[in-house]
């Protein structure tokens, strides 16, 4: 299944709640998501059910990965049940599907062993500082890194591989990139610097806090020498980069500085049932509503396709650096 650009839908990802317990000042910050503030009321989420039935669709259209996102998915109560049902979903071709979470890492040590019994694939932690004091910061809310550190080693410990990601920003964390670079160097574990970007409408972005990719490397290299790795899949998102020693990768998420929207297959679907084909978008299209209109599998699956097929979507080539960042979905919402 292609869209207008030639482009193949492949990876699917789907919000199981639009609940945080973290305040990320480029994601959720708390003067706009105060601990109080109205998220949508259960009977709005998708159950288990109707996400599996979409699942299923873009399974039939091509997706080999399903990504969990939120909020933070850990949140969502028995979301091993969820993982177990798509993990029992077939693919037409036979080939292994991949079943993966991104989380804030607060619950995982709690959940990862019950999640790698239901079939998860792998996970992606959200780490943006090893310094107490900067992590805590960050996530506003007090929230101590040792804590996210003990999920990591449960899940590796369980045989989930886990992948870190660190968003970047200038005058906030990017003093901690070596140390956050170094603490997995060795390790088996990948983190993924990602340029600070211009999600949503009130994470308050700004050029000058956006620390380019180019440079992340250039600090981490002239300490221990990188060499570039060919993506191991196209439409990779992350630039590949080898230590020479052996010591691992470490990746890059350019979407700011070096826009990869020519190659990417990646649909999104919110806690409510919208569908988004840009993270940058600003609406997205309904369909909770035709899951319980009665409509069967094939509809959803027409549905999807045709949303699919009339994609244009390019936002992050787009973008005029100097301008201010027009009306986004909230990153919160559909899960980055």
């Amino acid at each position: 299944m292609r869209d207008t650009r030639g482009r193949a839908l492949q990876d699917l990802r789907i919000s199981v709640t639009d609940r945080c317990n973290f305040r990320c000042v480029y994601c959720m910050p708390k003067e706009i998501f105060g601990r109080d503030y109205a998220f949508l009321p259960r009977e709005l989420l998708l159950t288990f059910e109707e996400i599996t039935r979409v699942a299923r669709a873009g399974i039939e259209l091509g997706v080999r990965k399903l990504r969990l996102t939120g909020g933070e998915p850990l949140l969502r109560r028995d979301l091993e049940e969820l993982v177990r049902m798509l993990a029992a979903l077939p693919t037409p071709d036979g080939t292994p599907l991949d079943i993966a979470l991104t989380t804030n890492g607060s619950a995982l040590a709690h959940k990862a062993p019950a999640l790698r019994a239901a079939g998860l694939s792998r996970v992606t932690v959200s780490l943006d500082s090893l310094d107490d004091a900067t992590f805590r910061a960050m996530n506003d809310i007090d929230f101590p890194v040792d804590r996210v550190l003990d999920g990591i080693r449960v899940a590796r410990e369980q045989g989930l591989p886990v992948k870190v990601n660190t968003v970047v920003k200038r005058g906030v964390n990017d003093h901690d990139i070596l140390s956050v670079a170094e603490h997995f160097r060795g390790t088996g574990v990948t983190v993924r610097f990602i340029e600070f970007m211009d999600v949503g409408t009130t994470n308050g972005w700004n050029l000058a806090e956006v620390v380019p990719s180019a440079e992340v490397i250039e600090r981490i290299c002239a300490v221990h020498p990188l060499e570039p790795v060919p993506p191991a899949y196209p439409g990779e998102t992350a630039t590949r980069w080898r230590y020479l020693d052996g010591a691992g990768e470490v990746g890059a998420i350019s979407s700011v500085t070096a826009p990869f929207c020519g190659a990417c297959t990646r649909a999104r679907i919110s806690a409510d049932g919208k569908l988004f084909t840009c993270l940058f978008a600003a609406r997205g299209h309904d369909l909770r509503a035709l899951l319980r209109s009665g409509a069967d599998d094939d509809a959803v699956r027409d549905a999807l396709a045709g949303l699919w097929a009339v994609r244009d979507d390019r936002y992050s080539e787009l973008r005029a650096q100097a301008t201010a960042p027009a009306e986004h979905v909230e990153m919160s919402y559909i899960g980055g």
